[in-house]
């Protein structure tokens, strides 16, 4: 590799960088500020009071959804294709994608209702 093709990674990762180093920095700043001024450091710490959905129910959810969205917009995509005579290559990935965000959108506000 020579030229601008080694530039990409490059500046890509000094991106990645950056946000981090300021992340990290800006965190650490508040946290300096908010100690000089007396204040309770448990703010710091998750209270392991809170109900929290465990991740693997919320990822369990969110991808059954979206296969079960894919199912749907394959099938409604056939009947489109075949009954009213829509083009190929416009049904099949038009209802697939957007049947997988119905799917993707029904398991967002579902995941909100589980930590209620």
């Amino acid at each position: 590799m020579s030229g601008p093709e080694v530039l990409i990674p490059l500046i890509f990762f000094g991106c990645v960088f950056g946000i981090v180093y300021l992340f990290v920095t800006a965190r650490n700043k508040e946290r300096l500020a908010l100690i000089e001024k007396g204040a309770d450091a448990s703010i710091f710490y998750s209270s392991k009071d809170k109900k929290m959905t465990p991740v693997w129910k919320v990822f369990i959810l969110n991808l059954s959804l979206l296969l079960m969205g894919i199912g749907v917009g394959i099938f409604i995509a056939g009947i489109l294709h075949l009954s009213i005579g829509v083009d190929e290559d416009i049904a099949y990935p038009g209802t697939i994608f957007l049947m997988a965000g119905v799917g993707l959108f029904t398991g967002f506000n579902m995941t909100k209702n589980l930590n209620k």
